[in-house]
């Protein structure tokens, strides 16, 4: 399977959109297609063996629309339709005046007036009318491409209706040039220049509205250096970026920015990381120590060797996970585009016989093809096809700013439904990085003794308890042992020969299952649980030994998370593989409502599965390999940036700073987001729901007001810079810690 995001030229609303995605997907071997319209991208999935590149090109093009490599940079855009309006513009106020003058009570000169020269009133209006229908070609030249294929879009309802206008106009021109000068009142030039010219500002607010919503990636790109200082052959060069290459020596000095990531080789300094973990205190480096691209060196000079280059780098992955999420498309969006798929072909047919029911009621041609303009360009497709897309776009950038990366359109919209959140407890409530609070020993091993044994039977775990009492030992200087045979009994603890010593280490499910008798440590255990300490008994040749209490401190911002999310109405628990004495003295500290206690690494997913079939919506919060299946198990997994690639792969958001207040961030972010979703669907429908009906003329049969074309272009394109607009309220969201990476 091979997958693909392709820049997709000529679409100007959902229909086109949904045409694209269409004919795409029609295709032998396509897996998945799917058309952003904010973001003119398909995004596709197929199978190469089947399907190649080139067969990709030729259907979209036969579409009538074009991939290109390279898009148009969005300021060009911008400028482009900036230049083509004002031009239109220039001649559309002089047409106006000529030919709507009188209504005002203007008169013309008598070389223009209609009554003294009807053929200078009527050719002088030609004149001014063509070359805006020659700027606004584009419209023409799309909207019949689509038409003849089948798959008409706003282009073509754009296109039928103003070159119906002008055509009528030539048609008067040339009856009043043979003497029939009564249709010096029948020409209808302007309608068509003033909604070309409406429409092309609308599309120019449209666009500036676009380039707005794509500042998140901008930001992240903008923090990469454009050259780096690398060392090649004993010599010190400076190089575009794009010519490191991996096991590159790179040279950083005070204030430099990081180009690339690698691994100190020599040196040692403080660099400042917040722009990616969101963390203010400078961390220091030494020869070992692993940096990221993009950071900033603050006083110390160091070499180091590149490790990821270009599109491997952390912040080139942070940037391709957004650009992904923003091209997404959410499951509320399905909605929208099978509305619009239908849309206009709908309108066409509402056009039609609403121009000639009412051709039919009052013989009155002129009428009959006002209405019927009318009600082609009033209706919006565009205002449907960017209600959604373009508030994930600023959705996904928002979150992205504050530290949250949602990996889709779909978690976005799920996260809002989340009525219950599991916290794993070490490295997510905790800091993971617990220390050792007691030793308390039976029989004839010394406390030191038994930390020796202990120490050396962790030496080789990477489990955080594990480490806290090898730790404790180097602290001590106590000389380690060699570990004779190792086996580690997952969710229980570990077994080892020492010394030809069998040795038990771990907790109580353990030292049950294998009949060793707790004797009086039973009762000392539980009060060290009941202090939110750890035990770990140690038994040695079957002989109950000591226990090791060790104690995690509990993360800063653990409690007011759980409190925010508590105000949110959101259930909060934790899973632990800890002793229930020990969790519930951790869940009381913190205010967690449902606790799982001694619960396998591998039952953690079995757990969210169990609150699922309660009919709740679940998250699941964690940093662990063990917590991949949980976080893939629940609606949304939320991994924690510190943690484990597995575990970030894994989930739907990743949280990069670490911080437990970026939970409640990102519900309510989607929440916002979805509200914004929905405010953009009512105004959209609502829009061609009531001003379609009225440009068809129902409110003139009761006496009401007749929609000219002129007013109906010009609604039609603030109905689509509304809906960006109101898209661009999102980016006012500040969260609870209210603080940008």
């Amino acid at each position: 399977m091979i997958e693909k995001i392709l820049k997709i030229e000529g679409m100007n609303c959902s229909s086109c959109s949904m045409h694209v995605e269409k004919t795409v997907k029609k295709l032998n071997g396509t897996l998945e297609a799917n058309v952003n319209l904010a973001t003119e991208k398909l995004k596709i999935k197929y199978d190469s063996s089947k399907l190649n590149m080139e067969d990709i090109v030729i259907a979209v093009n036969k579409a009538g629309y074009k991939v290109v490599k390279d898009s148009q940079p969005e300021r060009d855009v911008v400028d482009s339709l900036s230049k083509r309006f004002i031009t239109s513009a220039i001649f559309a106020i002089p047409l106006l005046v000529i030919s709507m003058g009188h209504m005002f009570g203007y008169s013309l000169p008598e070389f223009i007036a209609p009554e003294f020269s009807p053929r200078t009133f009527a050719i002088s209006q030609l004149l001014l009318t063509t070359p805006i229908m020659i700027i606004g070609w584009n419209f023409f030249k799309v909207g019949t491409k689509t038409l003849l294929k089948g798959a008409p879009n706003m282009d073509s309802l754009i296109a039928i209706g103003t070159s119906t206008g002008y055509l009528y106009g030539l048609f008067a021109v040339y009856q009043i040039f043979n003497g029939n000068l009564s249709y010096i009142h029948q020409l209808y030039f302007e309608s068509s220049a003033t909604i070309l010219m409406l429409i092309t500002l609308g599309k120019h607010l449209e666009s500036m509205s676009k380039g707005k919503t794509s500042e998140a990636i901008k930001k992240l790109i903008e923090l990469v250096p454009k050259t780096a200082r690398i060392e090649r052959v004993s010599k010190e060069l400076i190089v575009p970026l794009e010519e490191v290459k991996v096991g590159d020596i790179v040279i950083i000095k005070p204030g430099d920015k990081v180009p690339v990531d690698g691994v100190v080789v020599e040196g040692s300094t403080s660099i400042d990381e917040s722009m990616l973990t969101g963390e203010s205190i400078p961390v220091e480096k030494i020869v070992g120590s692993s940096i990221i691209g993009a950071s900033i060196n603050k006083n110390g000079f160091v070499k180091y060797r590149a490790t990821k280059v270009g599109k491997d780098t952390a912040l080139a992955q942070i940037i391709k996970l957004v650009e992904e999420a923003q091209g997404s498309k959410a499951p509320i969006a399905k909605m929208a585009d099978i509305i619009s798929g239908y849309f206009v072909p709908i309108v066409m047919v509402l056009a039609i016989l609403s121009g000639l029911a009412w051709y039919i009621g009052t013989g009155d041609l002129i009428f009959a093809m006002t209405i019927f303009i009318s009600v082609l360009v009033i209706a919006c497709p565009c205002a449907l096809g960017l209600a959604t897309p373009t508030a994930i776009m600023i959705g996904t950038g928002k979150g992205a700013e504050y530290g949250v990366l949602i990996k889709s359109g779909e978690a976005l919209e799920t996260a809002h439904k989340i009525q219950t959140i599991i916290f794993d407890k070490t490295g997510t409530i905790t800091e993971g990085k617990p220390k050792i609070t007691d030793i308390l020993v039976e029989g004839k091993f010394s406390k030191d003794e038994i930390l020796i044994f202990a120490a050396s039977a962790e030496k080789g775990s990477e489990h955080p308890l594990g480490d806290a009492i090898v730790k404790a030992a180097e602290e001590k200087d106590l000389e380690l042992k060699p570990v004779e045979s190792f086996k580690a009994i997952p969710g229980y603890g570990i077994e080892v020969e020492i010394e030809e010593k069998y040795i038990l280490l771990g907790n109580y499910k353990l030292m049950t299952e294998r009949n060793v008798e707790l004797k009086n440590l039973k009762e000392v255990s539980n009060r060290l649980a009941e202090e939110g300490k750890t035990p770990m008994y140690i038994a040695i040749d079957q002989k109950i030994a000591g226990v090791i209490a060790v104690a995690d401190t509990i993360k800063k911002n653990s409690k007011k998370a759980i409190e925010v999310l508590h105000r949110m109405g959101i259930e909060v628990a934790m899973i632990t593989g800890d002793n229930e004495r020990t969790a519930y003295a951790i869940a009381n500290q913190v205010g967690i409502d449902r606790v799982f206690a001694e619960v396998l690494p591998k039952d953690k997913a079995t757990e969210v599965k169990r609150l699922q079939n309660e009919g709740k919506k679940v998250a699941m919060v964690g940093d662990g390999i063990n917590d991949a299946p949980a976080l893939a198990q629940a609606d949304i997994g939320i991994a924690i940036g510190s943690g484990t690639d597995v575990a970030i792969e894994s989930a739907d958001i990743v949280l990069m700073r670490s911080d437990l207040m970026d939970v409640s961030t990102a519900i309510k972010l989607s929440r916002e987001t979805i509200k914004n979703i929905k405010q953009n669907l009512f105004w959209a429908f609502g829009y061609n729901i009531l001003g379609i009906p009225v440009a068809m003329g129902i409110l003139y049969i009761f006496g009401g007001p007749l929609l000219s074309p002129m007013i109906a272009g010009g609604a039609m394109s603030i109905s689509s810079a509304s809906v960006i607009t109101n898209a661009l309220r999102l980016k006012r969201f500040k969260p609870e810690n209210g603080e940008k990476i």
